[in-house]
């Protein structure tokens, strides 16, 4: 059972062949069996998942349906969970046990989504390899020496190992599909605003935003139908409906404009990836895509910009983590300045203080103007550079990551060239566009993913574009040895 897709799931349960609860207890049993190998979960919540599929059972058994209903499922560890540890991938919130749901985990749960436990993260999102997390870093099943790609590392490991069929993730920066591209899966950021982010572990508030990762674009358009919607306790979710997003995934591609922008293809792009998105292009040409050449002149400019917006934003949000009211709390503090101090220094790990440091600089009388705003403007030159485009074609195409996956530890001493990493996806995030990432190939038996732009509130053509190629492809199909 542990092969089957959401939608093969949703139609084995609606025609009896096996109940929630068993594929339940199927995969708990798989989970324990194998994720010591590749560390995707924080905490496994069982008694949970048997309540919520034993409900789900009895949902079905009174004539309810839906594609949701009793479909295991795992959350990303900073979505709060009402009674269950919320850790972020930090000492600093270890012993936090979320006293509310959030919205997404929420809707989720009311859709009759079985959640099996939390899973694994960079702390606080803060990373592009998932080795940052307290409770150590994540293995790609694809090779246990390798990094999954962060900051969405566990769910995005958990489901390309068959422990799961589907899991909720966050992007800031990419942090949704690029571990979709560096283990075989799709991903998809939708629109800023688009799925709430309330009860949502802030990283960057401006930049974050809830989405699926599954195997396919079929399953990443059922998650997300039940994750998306306005929401009023979220004063950056917006009033828009949500459409069906699996009614218009058998769509033609036939006159579909798609973009290749020439600065994806520059220097910094390894040759055989560049390769393989060419052969995407042409698999798209064939199925009656009409392929331009577009200019993104800006860029260049995205990781400067992101680097220090995402940081200055990080430096507001994480204040709030003092040892005073939760989290942790460093012990016999002299004073309250030294409460401060100890409980920030021994609760945030060095990727975390770097990014803090990094933005209270950006953010200082004297530099505040030099610096973080500057990094707006050029946001809005990124978002103008969309636009035009926008004008021009349908959606954008181009690789999720420059390199496959690269060696655990290997980027340790070089925080820049792990940030260099997400050239391709953060622009997406400066400009609040949705963004989808899906298997392309591979280079040296390791993964690598096809990116999808489209213009705001379009995740629907992003998912039939999918849709179609992995109907032409068998790259989704493709399941890590051993697992």
């Amino acid at each position: 059972m542990h092969q089957l897709t959401l939608a093969e799931i949703a139609r084995g349960l609606a025609e009896k062949k096996f109940s929630s609860e068993e594929l339940t207890k199927a995969l708990l049993a798989r989970i324990a069996r194998l994720d010591p190998q590749i560390n995707s979960f924080i905490t496994l919540t069982e008694d949970l998942a048997l309540e919520q599929a034993k409900a789900a059972d009895a949902r079905r058994a009174n004539g309810e349906s839906g594609a949701l209903l009793g479909a295991p499922i795992g959350h990303k560890d900073l979505f709060c969970t009402l009674g269950v540890r919320t850790s972020c991938g930090s000492k600093m919130l270890d012993n936090f046990k979320a006293p509310y749901d959030a919205t997404v985990v929420s809707k989720l749960a009311a859709a009759g989504a079985v959640s099996l436990g939390k899973t694994n993260m960079d702390e606080f999102a803060m990373g592009s390899a998932n080795e940052s997390s307290y409770y150590g870093a994540v293995k790609n099943p694809w090779n246990l020496e390798h990094v999954p790609g962060g900051s969405s590392g566990g769910s995005a490991a958990a489901v390309a190992a068959r422990l799961l069929p589907a899991a909720t993730g966050t992007d800031t920066g990419g942090s949704i599909r690029q571990p979709a591209a560096l283990t075989n899966l799709t991903g998809l950021k939708p629109t800023y605003g688009r799925v709430s982010r309330w009860g949502m572990i802030a990283y960057a508030s401006s930049l974050d935003q809830g989405g699926p990762l599954a195997r396919t674009a079929e399953d990443c358009a059922i998650l997300l139908q039940g994750m998306a919607g306005f929401d009023p306790q979220d004063s950056t979710s917006i009033d828009e409906p949500v459409p069906d997003y699996s009614a218009n995934l058998n769509g033609s591609l036939q006159g579909l404009r798609i973009g290749v922008p020439k600065e994806y293809f520059s220097e910094g792009l390894d040759p055989r990836i560049a390769e393989l998105i060419h052969n995407s292009i042409k698999e798209l040409e064939k199925l009656g895509a009409v392929i331009k050449p577009i200019s993104l002149p800006n860029m260049q400019h995205a990781i400067p910009a992101y680097y220090v917006i995402a940081p200055a934003e990080a430096s507001s949000n994480l204040s709030r983590f003092d040892g005073v009211r939760f989290g942790h709390r460093c012990d016999d503090p002299k004073d309250l300045t030294d409460l401060y101090k100890r409980s920030r220094a021994e609760g945030f790990g060095p990727e975390v203080q770097r990014r803090i440091l990094v933005g209270a600089y950006a953010l200082s009388a004297g530099y505040y103007d030099a610096y973080y705003l500057q990094a707006q403007k050029i946001r809005r030159l990124i978002k103008n550079d969309f636009m035009t485009a926008f004008n021009e074609v349908d959606i954008i195409l181009g690789p999720t990551t420059p390199n496959p996956a690269w060696k655990l530890g290997a980027k340790n001493s070089d925080p820049v060239s792990a940030y260099l990493e997400d050239v391709y996806t953060i622009t997406a995030n400066l400009a609040g566009l949705p963004g989808l990432s899906m298997p392309a190939g591979f280079v040296d038996g390791l993964p690598v993913g096809v990116q999808l732009l489209a213009p705001y509130f379009q995740e629907g053509r992003l998912l039939n574009v999918a849709h179609q190629y992995q109907l032409n492809t068998d790259w989704h199909l493709r399941s890590p040895a051993g697992f």
